[in-house]
């Protein structure tokens, strides 16, 4: 981590005096955070305490990746936003309101979507990555970039009641770098076996709970306070509150270990975290086409795949099968007509879809885009989203 001369001004000096008579925290340590530059992915559940923690300290520099807007779903959690917020692009909200917390440090909206094209780029100018983001495919692409760029990356996820938190390619006192993702998750879950929080929920408090661990963790690497959560693994379990910490260790297997990885670049992350289903073509209906076909009573059979929880919250008078139970009851599928598999957003249907034409043969499929969520905002907006 370069560093540079910065100093503090009298107003500084007030806002930040609580850490700087901490003895082991001090004015050096606060130098340093205003010094450092922290690259923040997903300003969602635990975006938003870890952006607000981050900023508060006195972070120099945050950048805020996000591509998302803010929709009203998220306001149970995601407490950077607010009503008059939706529709908005989260990372210009973000960087509004962090700016309006601590007008004393630099504020990056990075309005777009992680992928291979910019995350070397993007995380090149920032000393530490911070992943809040939910699905596996940006975790390996978050966490491939930030080994192949020589960053460390702090880790958080969450999951209904349950969270956890570690530090990735965290560079020791010796200078090697500890374990980082691939060490801890060799591959990802098959497609579909491990919902998002979107298609199965979480606790509003706990992203609050882990995204300021999170926060705490990227304070501690940057100021050199503490023990960092390298190679170690904290797990919190809300309804129990019994907490973990299990050990990491580094993967002589990890494609990008050793002193001569075979994995020198990113990858494909779709394919990788999700097979066939996003490498083998799979037909799609849009929601405007799926209402023309009702409109015009068109013969075919339509099949929800999300949990029974969620069918009873809002339906469109599909046939139930949740989607880890499409290969048992594959039987109640019409081969001979048309067949449209929805879910909330599309994404387990497209899973649904792609096991169904490769372990059984079917050709008469289609996923349904934007699922159940699009239908409501572009065809019924009488129908209530969740």
């Amino acid at each position: 981590m370069v560093q540079q001369t910065f100093t503090l001004d009298r107003e500084e000096l007030a806002r930040y005096s609580r850490h700087i008579i901490i003895p082991e925290f001090g004015m050096e340590a606060q130098l340093k955070l205003k010094a450092s530059r922290v690259l923040v992915i997903g300003c969602g559940g635990l975006g938003s305490p870890l952006l607000y923690y981050l900023a508060a300290a006195g972070v120099g520099t945050i950048g805020i990746v996000d591509f998302d807007v803010v929709d009203e779903s998220n306001l149970q959690r995601q407490i950077l936003f607010s009503t008059e917020d939706v529709g908005k692009s989260k990372a210009e909200v973000a960087r509004r309101k962090l700016s309006l917390l601590n007008p004393y440090i630099q504020l990056v909206a990075h309005p777009v979507q992680l992928s291979t094209a910019n995350a070397m780029t993007l995380l090149g100018d920032y000393d530490v990555i911070a992943d809040g983001t939910d699905n596996f495919a940006t975790r390996y692409l978050v966490n491939d970039a930030c080994v192949l760029r020589g960053k460390p990356n702090v880790y958080a996820s969450i999951f209904q009641f349950e969270g956890q938190v570690s530090v990735f390619n965290h560079l020791d006192e010796n200078g090697e770098r500890g374990p980082n993702y691939r060490d801890l998750f060799a591959e990802p879950p098959p497609p579909g076996l491990v919902p998002s929080c979107a298609a199965g929920g979480v606790l509003g408090v706990l992203p609050g709970i882990i995204g300021s661990l999170q926060a705490l963790e990227v304070i501690k690497i940057i100021t050199g306070t503490g023990k960092p959560l390298s190679g170690r693994l904290f797990t919190f379990d809300a309804l129990t509150f019994e907490t973990r910490t299990f050990e990491v260790k580094r993967d002589r297997a990890n494609p990008l270990n050793g002193e001569h990885p075979t994995q020198n670049a990113l990858v494909n992350y779709d394919v990788f975290c999700n097979g066939a289903a996003a490498a083998n073509d799979i037909r799609e209906i849009s929601v405007h086409e799926l209402a023309a076909w009702r409109l015009q009573g068109e013969d075919f059979q339509l099949i929800d795949v999300r949990e029974p929880h969620e069918f009873n919250i809002v339906n469109l008078g599909a046939q139930l099968i949740p989607v880890q139970n499409i290969l048992e009851h594959a039987d109640k599928i019409d081969r001979s007509k048309k067949v449209v598999l929805h879910c909330k957003s599309g994404g387990r249907s497209a899973k649904a879809v792609s096991t169904l034409q490769n372990q059984l043969g079917f050709t008469n499929l289609y996923n349904l885009k934007g699922g159940i969520l699009a239908y409501a905002n572009e065809i019924d907006p009488s129908l209530p989203k969740y």
